[in-house]
Order: C-alpha cells, then structure tokens, then sequence
C-alpha cells in the first residue's frame, strides 16, 4: 500500500486517497492506493508501486519512497498491510481504474485537525457487540479501518516534519 503525498501551489502538503468502488468487501471506504500481492511482485513495495499505478495512474518515475511504515494485520480480514510513506508529483489528472475506484480525494493535512476526529460505537457486520471506531471526517466521507491505523499515528510525524516533503 503507498502513502501518497504532495505539496500544492501553495505549498500544503495533501494526501491522496482513494475512495473504493461500490462493490466488493471494502466498498465505498477511503483508503490509499493499494492491493493484493500478485505472483510476478518481488517485493511487497513493487505490489504497492503496481497497485498505486494501476488504480489511479501514478507512474514509478513521479514516485519518490521516503519509508517503509511499520506492517499490520487488519482486525476483520486479517490481511497483512505493509505500507510505504512516499512523496509522488500529482499527475494533471487522475487515470482511475472506474472498475475499483470512484474517485481520487486529495484533503489538505490541515483537514485531520482536533475537529476532524470523532470516535462513535458502531455494530459491524459479523461482530457479537458494538464496536468503538475512531474515524477522521473528510468532508461526507468518514476515513476509518486500516486507513486510519496508518494516519493516524502519522500525522503527528507529519506535522513534525520528520521527512522532507
């Protein structure tokens, strides 16, 4: 999976985000760029290089990886995400796969201040009791899951200027 980020004409930096098509287990949810491991992937970064290029068309050459962020288990499917901080040039426009993608989100790091975040009890599919999320708030959207387990303790790190971006 890649982190995505850029800094706009002003000099904001913004992370991109994908939210997913309509079908599937994930579907409607935000996330980063990023999928399965295919057979012909060497590395887990080569997955997220081809998944990022084949989702929403980010070439390897406007690719810059800064870290290997810590890998997790997600708690519902039990995948292995192994995600990847990289600073990448915003293409004109974005070339989304329509099949996977409904659109490209691009919320300035200012958006996930104290009055973005909210936690809430919510009854998931599957799951005998109701369960707290933690979510970030982006527009009409909530940002929560493995998406938010990699944001959220990143953007202190962010905010810091631990990288150059």
């Amino acid at each position: 999976m890649l982190v995505p980020l850029y800094r706009d004409s002003e000099g904001d930096l913004r992370i991109v985000l994908i939210r997913r098509g309509e079908g599937g287990l994930h579907g409607g949810q935000l996330a980063f760029p990023g999928g399965k491991r295919d057979p012909g992937d060497a590395t887990m970064l080569d997955t997220a290089l081809r998944e990022v290029a084949e989702e929403i068309g980010l070439a390897r050459g406007v690719i810059d990886v800064i870290a290997a962020l810590e890998p997790f288990e997600t708690r519902t499917t039990g995948y292995r995400i192994h995600p990847f901080l990289a600073r990448v040039e915003r293409p004109k426009t974005w070339n989304v796969a329509v099949a996977e993608v409904a659109e490209v989100l691009e919320p300035p790091l200012a958006a996930f201040g104290p009055g973005s975040h909210a936690t809430e009890e919510w009854q998931l599919k599957g799951w005998p009791r109701p369960y707290t999320i933690s979510y970030y708030r982006i527009g009409e959207h909530q940002l929560w899951g493995a998406t938010y387990r990699i944001l959220h303790p990143l953007l202190p790190r962010l905010v810091a200027g631990e990288w150059e971006l």
